[in-house]
């Protein structure tokens, strides 16, 4: 509910029984919550406390206070959501208020609330997934490879402007693979964009590199040209040239590649585009994952379109796919024993989910404008908000909006991050699944030795990100009432951050 019908919920004790039971009716919350002057919450009254109070006899012109005394079931700011529904079914209730320390009423969850969950990005399948998963069954194309892995391949790599592409059976296992491919081992140096997933960055130690982590920008919160500058001049100055760059394209928009790849062209480090999340986006009417020397895909279950699970690794170079499909393969060769020259894995990817990829590309186009829609409604339902600041979409980048996330401030004594948590809490409590953005790498334990170039001397951007950042539920189906649910409960958990912190 909107601020508005939570507030209009609120009656003082001295509201009578008649213009209680027309506010149960113009709210149709089934509740009403009574407060003295203070806004302390007193007593809760229902459609059954009016029922009761009319067979006892009360007048409809008594006041609410004449009610028998009924103190409220209420939970805390921080009861999770498994501690309200354990009260709803220990007291047999539906509606629990939020008090805060004062015991101000501040917050009212319904159980019905608790049986839609809105989550941050679920699967959306569409009409030709299942003939195309059928047409893998009935020719008994089960097992990794097959037609519809060959035809998945070829019109991915149409599709981001490439000519080759091997899929494989997850987005990380592309990365291991291109990683490799680029000749990354044992003492090398890898650049990496440090706001990103841990996947961007495990591959680098799991081959024996040491990963270097570059700061995000503040506009487009990707990697930084100005710390990538500084971070290839240092180490050229040591004598070490990076092997690769691992640069993320974060939350469906590109990174700057125009000046991002010839800087890397000058030094002469080759570019992995890790394009996870971005898969319909461009960059200066190009697509994304079509700039790096290799570029992969994730087609995990929350990504643009999904295959369940699975990835594609890209390049115009030919010789790298093959060499990716057969490293795939557990590198064998080409004889009529298992005869192996390399160490290889079992990375490829099965033909019945290359069947519902190829179903998945076909509507990409829809559901990148559903999830920019998604956004778009965002923004204009929390433009009043103070203290908000979306993920800018800057010029030349068509963003898909994979997350729509925006970064809160602080202020009055109280620091972003704690008002990113309690908002976090709030949606959780109201069934709405939210994230903060990423943590940055060189934040994580896993990497806290390793070097970090900041985008400028004190100004650490991707920790900055993190701390207040926070990204909506953006499903491409995600239902209009979905949609005005979570932008009535973003503006009231931020308004009641705001009251708290004042």
């Amino acid at each position: 509910m909107n601020l508005n019908t939570f507030n209009a919920l609120c009656l003082p004790p001295g509201a009578t029984l008649h213009e209680a039971l027309a506010r149960l009716d113009a709210t149709a919350q089934g509740i009403l919550l009574v407060t003295d002057a203070q806004e302390r919450l007193l007593r809760t009254v229902t459609d059954g406390d009016l029922r009761r109070a009319a067979l006892a006899g009360v007048s409809n012109e008594a006041p609410l206070s004449a009610l028998p005394a009924h103190p409220p079931h209420t939970v805390g700011l921080q009861a999770s959501q498994r501690d309200v529904l354990a009260l709803m079914d220990a007291q047999r209730i539906d509606h629990v208020p939020v008090v805060d320390a004062a015991g101000h009423v501040v917050d009212l969850v319904t159980r019905r609330e608790l049986s839609q969950r809105v989550y941050l990005s679920s699967p959306h399948l569409g009409e030709d997934e299942v003939a195309l998963v059928q047409e893998a069954f009935t020719s008994n194309w089960i097992a990794p490879l097959g037609p519809h892995v060959d035809a998945f391949e070829r019109e991915l790599a149409a599709r981001v402007g490439v000519q080759h592409a091997a899929a494989t059976s997850s987005g990380t296992a592309a990365l291991h693979l291109g990683l490799r491919l680029l000749g990354v081992g044992p003492g090398d140096v890898v650049l990496c964009s440090s706001l990103t997933f841990v996947a961007s960055a495990n591959p680098i130690k799991q081959l024996g590199a040491t990963p270097v982590f570059i700061d995000s920008e503040p506009q487009s919160w990707n990697l930084s040209p100005q710390a990538l500058a500084v971070a290839l001049a240092a180490l050229q100055a040591e004598g070490i040239t990076p092997k690769a760059a691992v640069v993320v394209n974060l939350y469906g928009q590109s990174a700057e590649m125009d000046e991002i790849v010839p800087l890397l062209e000058r030094y002469g480090v080759p570019m992995l585009e890790d394009a996870a999340e971005s898969l319909g986006a461009t960059y200066r009417d190009r697509p994304s994952g079509s700039f790096g020397k290799l570029a992969v895909f994730s087609f995990n279950g929350n990504k643009i379109i999904t295959t369940s699970g699975g990835g594609m690794l890209v390049s115009n170079d030919a010789t790298l796919i093959e060499h990716a499909r057969k490293l795939s393969t557990q590198a064998r060769e080409p004889a009529r024993h298992y005869e192996h020259i390399e160490d290889g894995y079992n990375y490829r990817l099965s033909n019945v989910l290359a069947g519902i990829g190829r179903g998945q590309l076909r509507v990409l186009e829809q559901r990148v404008q559903s999830r920019r829609e998604v956004f778009a409604q965002y923004r204009d339902a929390l433009s009043g908000v103070p203290g908000l600041r979306w993920m800018a979409e800057p010029e030349g980048h068509q963003s898909t909006r994979w997350l729509s996330a925006f970064v809160l401030a602080g202020g009055d004594g109280e620091s972003p991050q704690a008002r990113r948590d309690a908002l976090l809490d709030f949606l959780e409590r109201h069934n709405v699944e939210a994230r903060p953005v990423w943590k940055p790498m060189h934040l994580q334990p896993l990497y806290a030795a390793c070097r970090y170039f900041l985008h400028a001397p004190g100004q650490d951007v991707s920790r900055a990100l993190f701390e207040g950042g926070v990204c909506l539920p953006s499903g491409s189906n995600m239902s209009a009432a979905q949609r005005a649910r979570v932008c009535e409960l973003v503006a009231h958990g931020l308004e009641l951050s705001w009251r708290s912190a004042a």
